[in-house]
């Protein structure tokens, strides 16, 4: 018989505990549990180098946001990436889709939010199941994802659809406002994805720090916005990536004065 192992990933230690037993009493299912984004890549990996790699992970969705929230009584805090790992649910189905592209994910949830479901498709997932669904159904999504389909709740799909649509729409735009700068600009727009400042942008391309500021004014300007900060969100949203910040140059390359059109 062929096992399916599957791999659990929720904070809420009894919730993911009783899951893993249900799971683990079907004859075709091998199961383990893990507390936290970090230490799902640890089972990941661990499984991977014993050549018993995961078939299927389920994540909670709001994996390590609302405990965060209850220890500061505070809102619930934008998702983010911690230094040993992704932390929330969505980053980590992202970290997971483009570290073991053979990992199917599938995403548990309290609630439908078909903004959050977005997310998660757009990151990867193969699914998304309310917290509170069967067994049957459960193993059902488990099984389907294992042939490549796609589970979503019939209730979600119109306004999953929609956020993808509106998504799509925005990067779009994005791309097309890119699109507009120059080959020098849309240089230093990568040089400020990357986060490097004035300075740093005109070190590496050998421009006058007055040449610089000039390109950032017009980078702004070309894209409607009015920060550093803002112009790197729809540069993301563009797909466009931070400039390798490994030397590039020889010196035999040309070195561009302040002088020279920029």
């Amino acid at each position: 018989m062929v096992r399916i192992r599957v791999l659990v990933v929720d904070d809420h230690r009894i919730f993911a505990e009783s899951l893993a037993a249900a799971l683990a009493a079907e004859p075709d299912v091998e199961v383990a549990a893990a507390g936290s984004g970090p230490a799902a890549l640890r089972c990941l990996e661990r499984a991977a180098a014993e050549g018993r790699g995961y078939d299927v992970m389920l994540v909670d969705a709001e994996l390590g946001i609302l405990a965060a929230a209850r220890e500061r009584r505070a809102p619930v805090p934008v998702p983010r990436s911690g230094e040993n790992g992704p932390v929330d649910g969505i980053s980590l189905v992202a970290g997971v889709r483009s570290g073991r592209p053979s990992v199917h994910t599938v995403v548990l949830a309290e609630k439908d939010d078909p903004h959050r479901a977005a997310l998660a498709l757009q990151a990867g997932a193969s699914g998304w199941v309310a917290k509170d669904c069967s067994l049957q159904r459960l193993l059902t999504v488990i099984r389907g994802v294992l042939r490549d389909e796609t589970h979503l709740p019939p209730a979600l799909l119109t306004g999953v659809l929609r956020e993808l649509t509106a998504a799509r729409k925005h990067r779009t735009e994005s791309e097309e406002l890119v699109e507009s700068l120059t080959p020098r600009e849309r240089e230093v727009l990568r040089c400020m994805v990357a986060g490097l400042g004035r300075k740093a942008v005109a070190e590496r391309l050998y421009l006058s720090p007055h040449t610089v500021r000039t390109h950032m004014q017009n980078v702004l300007g070309k894209l409607g916005v009015h920060s550093t900060l803002a112009a790197v969100a729809l540069a993301r949203r563009a797909g466009v990536g931070p400039v390798d910040l490994e030397p590039a140059r020889g010196l035999g390359d040309v070195v561009e004065r302040s002088s020279q059109l920029a």
